[in-house]
């Protein structure tokens, strides 16, 4: 009796262990379905990725307001060249073989500093000046600035699809530019880019299906139109205010109302 007692609670202790399930990762979604109204369940794990991280995805994130170039370097050694170093590390790198002096006194690191660590570790690099043609022949990921919102900045041209300029921002995240945008923003029309030499690029930069997967410009101003009829209405009206009132006006003032119109517009 007693032997039947002890496999019995053995039994029960086994089948227990075995269906006790484990803490899943953070992010994970379980789904549980009876299948043909048995008790026998069907279970299907999925992670969800959090926004943030699809984002910044293969993207190191800048540190400091001052540290895009920095940040943006770093992408480009991790993501592309495949070497495992972090921002601070890069940072103290660009000091040590930049030139320091100036650097504190910008608050910035330049596109020789950048040449210079490279160097150092070992791979040609070199800054360019180009235009969106060149752009469009590029087969590596290159370190652009840019102009944006009335601040320099430092980003990572990943490629251009599709009439679209792709970026890696260590500011902002993944995103895109039309060309013609891209082309405003660019600043002095120059680029750095970094060559794997002899070695296979890593290249987790490579564009993506989830990259492409964008609302284009004509799209969004479509669905906002729907969404907010009244202000696109309510500006229409405006801007046709305006050009009714610069017929009438004189030089100085026509000037004037065009600038008010483009600032609108925009």
């Amino acid at each position: 009796m007693l032997l039947v007692l002890a496999g019995s609670m053995l039994t029960f202790a086994m089948v227990q262990e075995a269906t006790v399930v484990e803490p899943h990762p953070r992010g994970t979604v379980i789904i549980e379905q009876k299948i043909d109204n048995t008790p026998t369940e069907f279970r299907l794990d999925r992670r969800v990725e959090p926004l943030i991280e699809q984002k910044f995805r293969n993207i190191v994130r800048q540190a400091y307001d001052y540290s895009c170039g920095s940040a943006a370097l770093t992408t480009v050694l991790k993501y592309y060249l495949g070497r495992d170093l972090n921002e601070r590390q890069v940072m103290e790198g660009l000091l040590h073989y930049g030139e320091s002096e100036r650097i504190v006194e910008r608050r910035a690191f330049s596109m020789l500093d950048m040449k210079r660590l490279v160097t150092a570790l070992g791979y040609p690099a070199g800054g360019f000046r180009a235009n969106i043609d060149d752009l469009m022949e590029l087969d590596h990921p290159a370190i652009v600035p840019i102009n944006h919102a009335g601040f320099k900045h430092f980003v990572v041209l990943r490629a251009i699809r599709d009439g679209r300029v792709f970026i890696a921002d260590p500011a902002v995240g993944n995103y895109s530019f039309t060309l013609a945008q891209f082309a405003e923003k660019w600043d002095d029309n120059v680029l750095f880019i970094v060559f794997p030499g002899g070695d296979k690029p890593f290249d987790s930069l490579e564009l993506k299906e989830e990259d492409l997967r964008y609302v284009d410009d004509q799209t969004l101003t479509m669905l906002m139109r729907q969404q907010l009829p009244e202000f696109y209405e309510s500006t229409e009206r405006r801007i046709q205010n305006l050009l009714e009132r610069q017929k009438n006006n004189p030089d100085g003032e026509a000037e004037n109302t065009r600038k008010q119109l483009h600032y609108r517009r925009n």
